[in-house]
């Protein structure tokens, strides 16, 4: 089972990948990093997409199906699972996909690829995101 920085090099295989991390979503810090990061910071990068994540994983209404309240009385999550399996941001020249990561103890963690619009398939790399993000191995 790879560990992040194989699976960093693996995401950054795919065609019009630009750059990859691992990021832990609570901390908005950046685990792991390859290639380039929007605005040239991979940190602020790491920093920003975490706070998209927050938002859309302790939103009642899009992190939460069915009425099925997976959350705790303080709004953070009881589960091992997160709600959201992924977020996909586009916008002129570019994709940002970030697919949340399954782990035994938290699941406070998320990969974020950012891919080339024009060289990119975000069908593929969504696809491929999601076997890398089962397969990582943290620790």
């Amino acid at each position: 089972m790879p560990g992040i920085d194989e699976s960093l090099l693996e995401a950054m295989r795919l065609p019009g990948a630009r750059g990859a991390s691992v990021v832990d979503w609570i901390s908005g810090l950046a685990l792991g990093a390859v290639g380039d990061a929007p605005g040239g910071d991979a940190e602020a990068t790491a920093a920003e997409t975490a706070e998209l994540a927050r938002l859309a994983t302790e939103s009642g209404v899009l992190g939460l199906t069915g009425g099925d309240d997976a959350r705790g009385e303080t709004g953070g999550l009881s589960g091992k699972e997160p709600p959201v399996q992924d977020l996909i941001i586009t916008n002129a020249d570019s994709y940002h996909l970030l697919r949340f990561v399954t782990t035994a103890f938290d699941s406070t963690v998320f990969v974020h690829l950012w891919l080339d619009r024009g060289e990119g398939n975000l069908a593929l790399a969504r696809i491929r995101l999601a076997e890398m993000a089962d397969r990582l191995v943290l620790g």
